[in-house]
């Protein structure tokens, strides 16, 4: 549940895209924030379920592979990979300038300088990642936990203050304040990227204890505890604000909103949550990254050497250095080139057609691998068919609107990237006698049988389907 929610980043999100979610819909923010939530929870059912069938650090990787087609699930988590390793560079100069912006404003304007201490912020979250699951993990504990403390003891604190710009209306939930379709996908297109980051708990089933059942669970619930989070922020903000100065003032109005709640010292305690927000959020998002990687190593579908795991700390550590690698150079090159960010931001908005890809995918997957079951109960069709295929539609819905609203350089990252990975694809399917081209289909019996024997001690591991590192954990 922890990394679910650390994975969103709830108070990165609500720095970098609520500002632009009110501008887009205004009163009606918190209603988007809800109505998105619901086909995404469907996704969530879709993730749960199928981790269920198929432990796999490469999630929808895999199970897109063994319910529709091999190919479809190489560029679910060709999606994955790039997705997040462009998120990883992107977000690391924006993690710089929120740590900079704690001492001194003008010090976070400077980009080379903002690089550099986000550079050496992502090198240590690295370094803990490959230094071992259960480290890592205490650490997200306490970011998350900090986080959450603040943003909802703020935001409960705006509701309960007597002198407020607006007063708060049950309309706000509703659909009376959507100015139009225009306004209503300007909102869907916002809630699609404040959503991302919880399916990491997926892409760490395979080293977590009962994770077959928990990972599933856990992307579940720390779903629903972001999504409620964000909207007793955004009515917070209605309340106190109005959603004229939370457009106004952009990434500024959390401080102001902290400040509103809990003078003199709520404005800093905020400012204090963004960067613990993208610090978690970099080191899960580099987790989701290398799992990935590791996943498709061990299948050879990439090159091999990706799919070694350290003999001490049992992480993928040859991926998380690739990655890591990746990032500094791609970021030192911008840095020496072209301080300014404008690139770094189109690679934000460009990743959210990836991210749909896969959610969609997955949305599909988990209905045709349970379909033999679906009209045993009233529960198996709503919940492993129409609410992920509601998930699966909104994700496409999402894809093709952003098709007509990125810019040009946007959709180059974004469709490149994707379209990128047809050549590894290519020169993987020709090697020929790969497990990964000949997947056994997923059963829904699989599931029950898993859930059996998943309190049982670990068996001894040993060569399965081509590949060599059997289960990655560190227990």
């Amino acid at each position: 549940m922890v990394t679910a929610v650390a994975g969103c980043g709830p108070a990165y999100t609500v720095v970098a895209l609520i500002p632009a979610l009110v501008a887009a819909v205004g009163l009606a923010a918190p209603a988007a924030l809800l109505y998105g939530a619901v086909p995404m929870v469907g996704i969530a059912l879709a993730f749960r379920h199928l981790g269920r069938l198929d432990v796999n650090s490469g999630a929808t990787y895999s199970w897109v592979a063994r319910t529709l087609h091999p190919a479809l699930g190489f560029l679910c988590g060709w999606a994955v990979v790039v997705a997040t390793t462009l998120f990883v560079i992107a977000s690391t100069t924006p993690t710089g300038m929120a740590t900079l912006a704690l001492l001194d404003q003008d010090l976070a304007e400077n980009h080379v300088l903002a690089t550099t201490v986000g550079l050496g912020l992502f090198l240590l979250v690295a370094a803990l990642a490959a230094s071992g699951t259960r480290i890592a993990a205490g650490a997200r504990v306490v970011a998350v936990s900090l986080q959450l403390a603040l943003l909802l003891a703020v935001a409960v604190l705006a509701l309960t203050r007597s002198t407020h710009a607006a007063d708060f209306s049950f309309s706000w939930l509703g659909f009376g304040h959507f100015d139009g379709t225009g306004a209503f996908t300007a909102a869907a297109l916002i809630v699609g990227s404040l959503y991302w980051g919880w399916d990491v708990t997926a892409n760490l089933s395979e080293e977590t204890r009962g994770g077959r059942g928990g990972s599933g669970l856990g992307g579940l619930i720390g779903l629903l505890v972001v999504a409620a989070t964000l909207i007793t922020l955004t009515v917070s903000a209605n309340v106190l604000l109005g959603p004229d100065a939370v457009t106004s003032t952009d990434g500024a109005f959390l401080f102001q909103l902290g400040e509103a709640a809990w003078p003199g010292a709520g404005g800093t305690l905020l400012a204090l949550a963004v960067p613990l927000s993208m610090v978690a959020v970099l080191e899960t998002t580099l987790l989701q990254a290398t799992r990935t990687l590791f996943a498709m190593g061990r299948d050879r579908t990439l090159p091999s050497f990706l799919g070694r795991v350290h003999p001490l700390r049992k992480t993928p550590a040859t991926a998380t250095l690739c990655v890591a690698a990746l990032a500094v150079t791609t970021l030192t090159a911008i840095m020496l080139t072209d301080p300014g960010v404008g690139i770094l931001e189109d690679a934000l908005m460009g990743i959210g057609l990836l991210i749909a890809f896969y959610y969609a995918l997955a949305g599909i997957a988990v209905t045709v691998a349970f379909r033999s079951v679906l009209r045993a109960s009233l529960g198996n069709l709503i919940l492993l068919g129409l609410w992920p295929l509601l998930g699966a539609a909104f994700n496409i819905w999402v894809f093709a609107a952003s098709l007509r609203t990125l810019t040009g350089a946007q959709l180059t990252i974004g469709l490149g990237a994707l379209a990128v990975g047809l050549l590894p694809l290519g020169i993987a399917s020709v090697q020929g006698g790969r497990s990964y081209f000949r997947p056994r289909p997923l059963k829904p019996k699989e599931a029950a049988d898993g859930e059996a024997y998943a309190g049982d001690a670990l068996p001894a591991v040993g060569p399965a389907d081509s590949r060599r590192d059997g289960l990655l954990s560190d227990f």
